[in-house]
This record gives C-alpha cells, sequence and structure tokens, in this order.
C-alpha cells in the first residue's frame, strides 16, 4: 500500500504530516511512503532526512496514494488527483467549508477529520487539537511578552522595583493551561476564567488566581464548553469587565465546536484597559473573543495592542510537525495492520467520531437533516 505526504497547500502553512519517525513506523509496517519533494521544508525536515527515513520523495505522489496525511484539507486540485477509496486523515475544518468536504465525498475519498477525534482516554494520543493547542498557548505568552513595552516578572534594582506584569487568560483548556504555566515561568502574575468550574483545580496548581462568576456550570459531557444563558453571560461579563481593567496582558482562547468564537472582551472593555496593554486572540480565525480583533492583523485600539495572528501552532512547526505526525501514526495503528494491509472497524468509536465521507457522501451525524 502507498501513503503519501503532500505539500501543504494552504498559503502560511510550514507544518507537515509526517516526521522521520513516522516514515519509519510506516515503512517498518511494509508501506510504501511518498513525500512530495519540499513537503517538510517549513518544518526544517529535508527531503534527505525523510529519504533516509524510507521516504520516496518526488512529485505526483497523490495519484496512486492509498492513504493521504495532511495538515489541512488538501486543495481542490489535490483532491482531484486522488483515487476513489483513498483514505485521508487530516485536519479539515469540519464546521467550516462544507463544500470542500462535499468535493473529498464526491470524490469518493473515506475522510477523517482529525479535529472530531472524541475525548476519550484511548483517544488522547492521537488528538491534534490538544497537542497543537499546547503550543499555541505557549507561543500566545510569547508574542504578547515580545510586544508588551514592560518586563514580566518583578526586579528589584539600586535604581527601583519593576513590578510583575499581571496577564489573564480567558479560557481554561489546553491552550489556556499553557498560556497559565508559561506566562508563570515568565514571572507574571496570571489569573484565569472559564465557564466550566471544574477547571479551578487545575487553574490554582499551577499557581494563579481563578476568577469565576456565580453562573451555572457550563461543561458538556465531552469535556468542552457551551454556550451560557443570557442572566449568566452578563453576570461573567460584568466579573470580567472589572477584572480586565487592571491587566497587562489578555490571553483569550474561547472556543464552542460548530459556532462562532464567543465575544469576551468587548470594545468598551478594551478602552478600560492601561495603554500599551496586550490582547493576544487565539480564536481569531472563528471570528474572535474580542470584536476589534483581525485575522493575522496587529490592530492598536486606544493604545492596547490586540494581536489576531492564526495558527500559532504552525509558528512553531518543528515543534508542531512531530507532534501532529504522531497523533496521525496513532490514529493509523487503528485501521494498519501489521503486515502493511488496510482493515477499517468502522463500529469503532473513534472511526466513527472522526468519519465525515464515505462512498460518495458526507455521514457524520452533524452533516445529517441538512445540517
Amino acid at each position: 500500500m502507498k501513503l503519501a505526504i503532500p505539500t501543504e497547500s494552504q498559503p502560511g502553512e510550514s507544518r507537515v504530516a509526517a516526521s522521520p519517525d513516522t516514515v519509519k513506523a510506516y515503512v517498518k509496517k511494509g508501506l510504501e511512503v511518498l513525500v512530495e519533494a519540499g513537503a517538510g521544508a517549513g518544518a526544517f525536515i529535508s527531503d534527505d532526512a525523510f529519504s533516509a527515513a524510507g521516504a520516496k520523495v518526488g512529485k505526483a505522489v497523490l495519484k496512486d496514494a492509498d492513504i493521504v496525511l495532511g495538515v489541512r484539507r488538501p486543495s481542490a486540485a489535490q483532491i482531484k488527483q486522488m483515487k476513489s477509496g483513498a483514505v485521508l486523515a487530516a485536519g479539515l475544518d469540519p464546521y467550516g467549508d462544507r463544500p470542500g468536504l462535499e468535493a473529498l465525498a464526491k470524490q469518493g475519498v473515506t475522510a477523517f477529520a482529525m479535529e472530531l477525534m472524541p475525548r476519550i482516554t484511548r483517544a488522547q494520543s492521537m488528538d491534534i487539537l490538544s497537542s497543537q493547542a499546547n503550543l499555541a498557548g505557549y507561543k500566545a505568552v510569547i508574542d504578547a511578552a515580545a510586544a508588551f513595552s514592560r518586563a514580566f516578572p518583578m526586579m528589584m534594582t539600586a535604581a527601583g522595583t519593576v513590578p510583575p506584569a499581571k496577564l489573564f487568560v480567558m479560557g481554561v483548556g489546553v491552550a489556556g493551561l499553557q498560556a497559565i504555566a508559561t506566562a508563570r515561568r515568565l514571572g507574571a502574575i496570571v489569573s484565569a476564567t472559564d465557564v466550566r468550574k471544574a477547571t479551578e483545580e487545575q487553574v490554582k496548581s499551577l499557581g494563579a488566581k481563578f476568577v469565576f462568576a456565580d453562573v451555572a456550570d457550563a461543561a458538556t459531557s465531552g469535556g468542552y464548553a457551551k454556550e451560557l444563558s443570557a442572566e449568566d453571560k452578563a453576570k461573567q461579563a460584568a466579573l470580567v469587565a472589572e477584572h480586565v481593567k487592571g491587566q497587562d496582558v489578555v490571553i483569550t482562547t474561547a472556543l464552542i465546536p460548530g459556532r462562532p468564537a464567543p465575544v469576551l472582551i468587548t470594545q468598551e472593555m478594551v478602552e478600560t484597559m492601561k495603554p500599551g496593554s496586550i490582547i493576544v486572540d487565539l480564536a481569531v480565525e472563528r471570528g474572535g473573543n474580542c470584536p476589534l480583533s483581525k485575522p493575522d492583523q496587529v490592530v492598536v485600539h486606544k493604545g492596547v495592542t490586540i494581536i489576531g495572528t492564526l495558527n500559532l501552532a504552525g509558528k512553531l512547526a518543528g515543534n508542531a510537525s512531530p507532534l501532529f505526525a504522531k497523533n496521525l501514526a496513532n490514529f493509523l495503528d487503528l485501521m494498519v495492520q501489521k503486515d502493511g494491509t488496510l482493515k477499517i472497524d468502522f463500529d469503532d468509536d473513534i472511526i466513527k467520531g472522526t468519519l465525515v465521507a464515505k462512498d460518495g457522501a458526507l455521514v457524520h451525524p452533524m452533516f445529517q437533516g441538512g445540517k
């Protein structure tokens, strides 16, 4: 069987869906691994490194591939090169461009959206959202520190004392937790909030203060956050508005699967912040947690800098790619047998949870009923 790793087609995407280590594992299973020339350049993985691991490096790798791995959904041109019955595993943006998914289905591709990985214990090693969000949370704080016109840690000098920066994290998922940990390591005074009360213990374990209004817990059974009621939104917003006034840096990470990002920092709140303050909006790709943020732009509003960098994990492609590649390799272990043959158990919870296209149709429950 042939496994293909194409060059990512989305502009600015520097990650690659394989590493030399995962290529070695695929070859050991008897797969023929085809890597498009230059596919790893953005992650500083050379063609020679892939060749040394056992891959064949060249062009037109998709035409005869039985399995295709990607970081992002293939382009329309790439989809047309894929054969009917090929298996695709990648980040497919299942909540975004439905026509793109329909193109995969029309091509006869069996497509798995890795973003839909169930939050169960045995799927943790396959969870691309977690592995990439971890890096994004770190990078958000580093970017904030670089843009901040003051120091993060307290410094005591003969000329006087430099007070520590105050940093507020909104949304305590994987990205938020890493942002807290990174900011603490840099010496900031850190606080955090989340609509899920269960995150309080995690926040405090990292040495940060938990900020939480008296509202109903908004955790879903899958561990994600759900939208608050109008009354609870008002309570949380009032608490946040008061807290934000005294913060030097705010990192927002809140996302609701399948929905636009909730607004957490309004324009009015931004205007209460001190000049020189920083906001990093990790949800900008889904509309943003701040209405003033703009995709891949730095906006300055009344002295407050709002950073809306897309694909923060991709800015650390040298780390992000091996992690993403390992997530995919662990996922493929479910369907590629030790002798290199493909056997998919469509009754497996992980397979069912991530399968979006099969036999020419969109099959995931989210697409049923015209949704």
